[in-house]
């Protein structure tokens, strides 16, 4: 189970990863969708690394997919995320300094299911994240789609 740990300045003792996150709006955009994670039982965006060889776009369509079922388009960024104070340790012993871009998408196709990544689903209202067991680096990602600005985030 990978775990956030933060500290000053801690991302120096780790890798630089890229990844991605994706935020589905429920149809009145008053909810978004999360997946509870199969490693830790937390809830979380449909989100994860982009590997070799692939755009940042086309690991968010291939990640919604493996999480989720559903195929998908990006339609914008929300923002870019790259807390030199978080470090994220994996149960291997990799230390990651993630800088990940978050994305809106919609929903193209497939059927909403989980995945051996995945244990559940749902779709939650902003004034309901408090009241979960949330991934601590994706609370911001909410916060920031729900805040509909036409600006990208850059924190």
């Amino acid at each position: 189970m990978a775990k956030v740990i933060y500290g000053e300045r801690i991302g120096r003792s780790g890798k630089i990863s890229t990844g991605c996150s994706a935020v589905i709006f429920d149809d009145a955009r008053q909810k978004i969708l999360l997946t509870r994670r199969a490693d830790n039982n937390q809830w979380c965006l449909p989100s994860g690394r982009v590997e070799a060889g692939e755009s940042i776009t086309e690991a968010c369509v291939r990640e919604v997919l493996e999480e989720t079922g559903l195929q998908i388009e990006v339609v914008k960024l929300i923002g870019v995320y790259s807390n030199p104070h978080q470090l994220i340790e994996y149960p291997d012993g990799n230390h990651v300094h993630l800088i990940s871009l978050c994305f809106e998408v919609q929903i193209t196709g497939g059927r909403l299911a989980t995945s051996d990544e995945t244990t559940e689903f749902n779709y939650f209202g902003l004034d309901e994240i408090d009241s979960i067991d949330l991934l601590p680096n994706h609370r911001e990602r909410i916060v920031d789609a729900f805040a509909q600005s036409t600006a990208v985030f850059i924190r």
